[in-house]
């Protein structure tokens, strides 16, 4: 068993180069805490290979016994794991009355079925321990879902709903459990969307009409509106210093648009509508 001189273990998910999980890797090593960085493919984070503050492993969060598989090794390796942060997703864009039952399959098996999977297989190592905390990643798109993004919308709003009840469950064993919700951060998750998107997986027969508008939403965070996003190691080192808290608070946002996200949420559901309608011109 390596000790690692008894420095926190972190497991990550979804670290690919270029994203919010490589990003937080980065921080939480700069912290003095032992990262096991996890993607699904170890090409993804080639750039941590040799730093021995790493270690690498490759995970897909949808199969359960790749996931128990990684736990285990981590615990056998390290002895201990103390914090995890759920951060693998997928983006989801499309009109959910025409996109396909099987992206929005994927969309939930991963960014809803993955965190469960991981936290139903580190909690009992935890609760023996009786301390750790679980980091769920969710987005300000769960406050205001807009047209074209409500498999993702969705997907995350589900996410809140369980990180809520599990803080509840999984205080009497000791385990903090943190919703982290990012606001606009520069990140490649809309590269998958914006493929799809442009290599025509989806042909619109009700929308086709909205095709334009639906390529915006894809494009959105690399748009002109999004040239303000926070960039993503500014976000990344200010959540692994709330996390790393003694006693983390449950919930933290930041980037940018985060606070107004949160404030729409409160807002009348006309008002809300009449906002996000703005997206649906053709």
């Amino acid at each position: 068993m390596d000790q690692k001189d008894n420095k926190p273990v972190v497991l990550i998910t979804g670290c690919s180069k270029g994203g919010i999980g490589h990003a937080l890797a980065q921080a939480f090593a700069a912290e003095n805490c032992m990262v096991v960085a996890t993607a699904r493919s170890r090409s993804a984070m080639s750039d941590l290979e040799n730093d021995p503050r790493f270690h690498l492993q490759e995970l897909d969060v949808q199969s359960e016994q790749k996931v128990r598989r990684v736990v285990s090794n981590v615990v056998e390796k390290f002895g201990q794991i103390d914090v995890v942060v759920n951060n693998a997703g997928v983006h989801c864009i499309g009109p959910v009355a025409e996109i396909p039952l099987s992206t929005i399959q994927n969309t939930y098996d991963t960014n809803v079925l993955g965190p469960l999977r991981l936290v139903q297989a580190v909690v009992p190592h935890m609760a023996s321990r009786k301390k750790g905390k679980i980091v769920n990643v969710g987005s300000i798109v769960a406050f205001a879902p807009a047209p074209f993004a409500g498999g993702y919308s969705s997907s995350k709003a589900a996410l809140h709903a369980l990180t809520d009840a599990l803080r509840l469950e999984l205080r009497p064993f000791g385990i903090d459990v943190i919703n982290v919700v990012p606001g606009l951060v520069k990140s490649n998750i809309a590269n998958s969307a914006i493929a799809s998107c442009n290599n025509g997986v989806s042909q619109w027969k009700l929308y086709h009409q909205f095709q334009e508008a639906i390529q915006a939403r894809a494009r959105f965070t690399q748009s002109s509106a999004a040239k303000s996003s926070t960039p993503t190691e500014e976000f990344a080192k200010k959540t692994v210093n709330v996390v790393l808290k003694k006693k983390p608070p449950p919930w933290f946002s930041a980037g940018h648009l985060s606070m107004a996200a949160s404030l729409l949420n409160h807002f009348p559901l006309f008002v809300k509508d009449f906002i996000a309608r703005k997206g649906m011109e053709p």
